[in-house]
């Protein structure tokens, strides 16, 4: 099989869609496992001391948003691959 032009700009892009999944796919598993052991170790803390509901959601929310802020970045890669490489 040769390798002509229209070949490689085939095979090119088909690498850029798998490079963009794979970007996205493992930047959104980290933010996810952390979001889950934030509101796992909030709950059991509201579990323990539900007086202190008000301040730990607050820190709750915080550590969530940041999570989620990496995801943010892993899909702004993503984007990059596809629209700018």
């Amino acid at each position: 099989m040769e390798l002509t032009a229209e070949t490689f700009a085939l095979l090119a892009q088909a690498l850029k869609f798998l490079g963009a999944g794979l970007a996205i796919g493992a930047g959104a598993i980290g933010p996810g496992i952390g979001v889950g052991l934030v509101v796992l170790g909030a709950l059991q803390a509201i579990g323990r001391n539900p007086d202190a509901q008000g301040q730990l959601q607050t820190v709750m929310f915080i550590g969530i948003a940041f999570a989620e802020a990496i995801a943010i970045y892993a899909l702004v890669i993503a984007f990059i691959l596809l629209f700018v490489v």
